[in-house]
């Protein structure tokens, strides 16, 4: 049955007086949840590194002489010794956890685990080395030249235990305004509190590497093997009085060593064997007139080649006139003549004489080896109506230039005549008054060095000289 409409208007007015009264209570807005984060409590310090373990020492080497008598050899590597052991992780240290705190809470982590050390290398085995003239001599020596083994690796540390939440998560409320007043609100908070993490556990450490096998050197020989000598700087003086021994070890690399010793020996297959021994002498002989006290100091550089035999460097300040000779197993290098390079360019001018086609030019030869160095002239002929015996002068005419013929070169002892008015030179250029520029370009040759030297005469030609 309907309400009566003054019944409707009593509910209405009622319930606009109760909304009233609801705004003088508290007013719950909802759920907010905290962002603040502190940790508590001390984390677990991380732990050291294992120790690495030493490497094997190599073995020592050795050198026989086998006679066919047996033999038991230990040329072995030391092995490698062991990593260690990583140190564990510090477990975390776990107060209580706080309660009632206005903050999200952090427990403590485990420290990481230390990484296990490295495991030490094996030492090499030893290099034999075997003089033999019978293969069959090796067969009863056992021989164990093997490498050391690898050290273990060590084992990486276990990570330190992390703390735990007593109390996962909790709430507060939060009120702010006055009760009663309309700006009165309340708001309720979530907290959270997050488990501290193990440590990590550490790495285990690399294994040790296996020391290498040794080596076998076979020597055929009865007696010590001598060390190369390929190569020697030897003076002229030692190599005259006493002469000079080269020599040449020739080895061959090849396969096959382990089947030369006992059954179950261990050593490194491939091996090297001397093949040949090559020994020359070098003597040297003087029969040059020269005294040769001034050349004892200098030195030659002596070379043994293979299939040459010995080449011989001179010294480039030296000019020697010799012949090699090969006799069994010496070498001997005869020199008839020598000269010092320098005593080659040591021409002077003396000046001209003479005049028109009687002009003359002497030079001196201050060395006095003329009567062994061949010499060719060569001649540039120039004028100036200047005079160039006190300014330098610019203007010269070049009248001739080429080589003085041997016909007009006159050699008496140790001085040079150049006839140099017979060249075919217009006789206008050599008339008295004239000023002159000659260049001399001498060609120096023995035994097959040469060398130049270039003397350059300026002069005013006279009427009489």
């Amino acid at each position: 049955m309907p309400l009566p409409k003054s019944t409707l208007f009593f509910l209405l007015l009622a319930s606009s007086l109760i909304v009233p009264s609801l705004s003088s209570s508290k007013m719950c807005l909802g759920v907010a949840r905290a962002t603040e984060v502190r940790a508590f409590g001390q984390t677990g310090s991380n732990a050291s590194v294992g120790l690495s373990g030493k490497d094997g020492k190599d073995s020592d080497n050795l050198t026989i002489f086998a006679d066919g008598s047996p033999l038991t050899l230990n040329l072995a590597g030391e092995d490698g010794q062991a990593g260690q052991q990583g140190q564990p992780g510090e477990d975390a240290d776990c107060p209580n956890q706080p309660t009632g705190v206005k903050h999200n809470l952090l427990a403590p982590s485990g420290g990481n685990g230390g990484n296990g050390g490295n495991g030490g290398d094996g030492g090499n085995g030893g290099y034999l080395t075997v003089y033999a003239t019978d293969l069959s001599q090796l067969q009863p020596i056992f021989v164990n030249a093997s490498g050391g083994k690898g050290g273990q690796s060590g084992q990486g540390g276990q990570g330190g235990q992390g703390c735990r939440c007593t109390e996962p998560y909790w709430a507060l409320e939060t009120c702010s305004g006055n009760p009663g007043n309309t700006d009165y609100r309340c708001t309720t908070l979530e907290f959270r509190c997050q488990d501290g993490k193990n440590g990590a556990n550490g790495v285990s450490g690399a294994f040790g590497r296996e020391g290498l096998p040794g080596q076998l050197t076979l020597i055929n020989l009865d007696k010590p093997l001598q060390p190369d000598k390929p190569a020697a700087t030897v003076s002229m003086a030692a190599l005259r009085d006493k002469g000079y021994l080269l020599s040449k070890n020739i080895w061959e690399t090849r396969n096959g060593a382990t089947n030369l010793f006992a059954p179950g020996s261990v050593i490194n297959d491939q091996y090297l064997a001397l093949v040949q021994r090559l020994e020359r002498s070098f003597l040297l002989i003087w029969n040059a007139p020269q005294s040769f006290n001034q050349f004892s100091q200098e030195k030659m550089t002596l070379k043994y080649e293979n299939d040459q035999g010995i080449q011989v460097d001179i010294p480039d300040s030296i000019w020697l006139e010799g012949t090699t000779q090969k006799r069994n197993n010496i070498t001997q290098f005869i020199v008839y003549n020598a000269i010092y390079k320098n005593d080659a360019t040591r021409l002077k001018s003396q000046g001209l004489d003479g005049r028109e086609r009687s002009l003359k030019l002497t030079i001196i030869d201050e060395a006095d080896q003329s009567n062994l160095i061949a010499t060719k002239f060569d001649i540039t002929y120039s004028v100036t109506r200047s005079d160039p015996r006190f300014r330098p002068v610019s203007d010269y005419t070049t009248k001739y230039e080429g080589e003085i013929p041997e016909d007009l070169v006159v050699l008496d002892g140790d001085k040079f005549t150049l006839n140099i008015g017979q060249l075919p030179i217009e006789s206008q250029y050599l008339r008295s008054g004239l000023g002159v520029e000659i260049k001399i370009v001498a060609t120096r040759t023995f035994a097959g060095y040469t060398d130049q030297q270039t003397i350059t005469v300026t002069d005013v030609l006279g009427p009489f000289r």
